[in-house]
């Protein structure tokens, strides 16, 4: 079944700003965009792609609609319900409506008094916006005559960076909404959310900073306002974690942009001192969030997570792209799901160096790019080109302390029935590629220029995953593979797997081996699992 999709617009510092924003009926969900980069290289030429908008995708793709009547929003008095294509006046609002948190009217200088309000007002105003749409959403009677019954409402909540805070602070400050409003939630989507705050210059915004409320994205006030000042405290401060009863963290998705770039606010000035990783102005590392148990304060697992070579906002920004919004609906809609971790179980260093072991230090990067068959655009991408890849040090592979040292999850990617290339074909079917450079060797904390040559892998392959749902509930997955360099061909070999009856879940292994010196040992642990129901397409029966 589809729910209402509420929209929450990210941060607008300058009362110029919320005018803009106040004045824009879709708060930026509206924007489309024509081109994208398909490399780092700022100076090489744009390529393009039409990407219509998130709002119009959902109206043509999934037969959303928007909830604007006669010039009026459902919080305005004068706002009614469209009638009938008989003419006849209706109630409510239809589970698949596309509702605008429009928090920046009231601190605009065209519809308000122009003076920006703290995030807790903000929050408290999306727990009455849905228990709005709740009342408007049960009210309402399909074809059928049938409504919906209260307790069966859900909602989702999409965001774009602070709006995914204003989320998070409903959800986790009972000071900031009511229950029934938070129990209404089923889906979190963030869209380039400083999840852990924002750094400039390498320094957090300071709490001293309040004009325009710029220190809402310090982190210590954000520990202040989510509510976990003792998560916080006992966790380094980190403000990245959601507890597991506010909302489950499995139901949560952070889209991370890499491509800073191309965020041309203040002509480029904030990119400059907010630096490399980042989106121009969120951090990578800051983007991401994880589950928290609230009472053991230890930390569970994470969000699922994608990223993407797109920029805070702009041109190239990451709300008016294809690769976010194919997150977007895979995540709110699609049929299976698939978490990648993974683990490493040996490296070896070049041969010259191993007798020398323990005076070596080196940095692993790990790049890992998914896409669905048939698309040209990337699911997740994570390259070191990009700043995105995930890391290791040499001490942690080769003499871990903990699990984390060897295990790293990597991103998660959704796929869906309805959006095949060929729909005769029942499995999903993606290809992952997966990338270790070769790291620079330091001993003694000198580089060591011996044998080193840049860009090279320690591994680099491709592996093609198709998975193919069972037709009965009792039956098993049907899961191939193959690494495109094997003569053995490609996704005909079927793999190892054991289904976890109690967890629901399929594990696959796919080892890799860079058999070399300096080389690598590992695997690919992909935990698989089965996701929503398909929607029907917009006309569908």
């Amino acid at each position: 079944m589809l729910h209402p999709i509420i929209y929450v617009r990210g941060y607008a510092m300058t009362e110029g700003e919320r005018n803009e924003t106040a004045s824009d009926p879709f708060c930026g969900f509206n924007v489309g965009s024509t081109v994208f980069r398909a490399t780092p290289d700022k100076t090489a030429r744009a390529e393009k792609f039409v990407f219509e908008s998130p709002v119009l995708r959902l109206v043509t793709d999934f037969g959303y609609r928007h909830v604007y009547q006669n010039g009026a929003d459902i919080n305005d008095p004068d706002w009614a319900p469209p009638n009938d294509s008989d003419g006849n006046p209706t109630q409510g609002i239809p589970p698949q409506s596309i509702v605008i948190y429009r928090y920046y009217d009231d601190g605009s200088g065209v519809l308000g008094d122009g003076r920006a309000r703290d995030i807790t007002e903000y929050a408290a105003g999306l727990s009455q916006l849905i228990l709005k749409v709740k009342a408007l959403v049960c009210s309402h009677r399909d074809k059928g005559g049938v409504s919906l019954k209260p307790e069966d409402f859900r909602v989702y909540l999409v965001a774009h960076s602070m709006g995914g805070l204003v989320c998070r602070t409903f959800l986790q400050n009972p000071d900031c909404g009511d229950d029934e409003a938070r129990r209404a939630v089923d889906k979190l989507f963030t869209f380039a959310t400083p999840h852990n705050g924002i750094d400039v210059a390498g320094v957090n915004v300071p709490q001293w900073l309040s004009k325009n409320e710029a220190h809402t994205f310090n982190r210590e006030r954000m520990a202040g306002y989510l509510a976990i000042k003792d998560i916080a405290d006992a966790n380094d401060g980190r403000v990245d974690l959601v507890p597991e009863d506010v909302l489950p963290s499995d139901r949560i998705f952070t889209m991370v942009g890499t491509n800073r770039g191309d965020y041309e606010v203040a002509m480029g000035v904030v990119r400059a001192f907010v630096g490399h990783g980042s989106d121009g102005l969120v951090r990578v590392a800051n983007a991401t969030l994880w589950g928290v148990d609230r009472r053991t304060k230890l930390p569970t697992r994470p969000a699922a997570t994608a990223y993407c070579y797109r920029s805070h906002s702009g041109y190239f920004g990451i709300v008016n792209s294809e690769e976010a919004y194919q997150n977007l609906s895979r995540f709110l809609f699609g049929d299976i799901r698939v978490d990648i971790w993974l683990e490493v179980t040996s490296v070896t260093l070049p041969s010259e160096l191993q007798a020398r072991a323990k005076d070596v230090e080196a940095l692993y990067q790990f790049e890992v790019l998914a896409s669905p068959r048939g698309k040209r655009w990337y699911l997740t991408r994570r390259t070191s080109e990009e700043d995105s890849p995930a890391c290791r040090t040499h001490s942690q592979l080769s003499d871990p302390q903990e699990e984390r040292d060897t295990r790293m999850y990597l991103s998660s990617v959704f796929l869906m029935n309805r959006a095949k290339v060929n729909a005769t074909k029942p499995g999903l079917a993606y290809a992952m590629t997966l990338g270790v450079k070769v790291p620079d060797y330091q001993v003694e904390r000198r580089f060591w220029a011996d044998q080193h040559y840049e860009g090279g892998h320690l591994f680099r392959d491709t592996a093609i995953v198709e998975m193919v749902p069972p037709e009965k509930g009792s039956d098993d997955w049907s899961v191939k593979f193959g690494w495109m360099s094997k003569v053995d061909g490609i996704a005909t070999k079927p793999l190892r797997y054991r289904v976890l009856q109690e967890q629901g879940e399929v594990v696959v292994d796919i080892p890799f081996a860079g058999n070399h010196e300096p080389g690598i040992k590992g695997r690919i642990r992909l935990v698989v699992r089965p996701w929503n129901s398909t929607p029907e397409p917009a006309g569908g029966q």
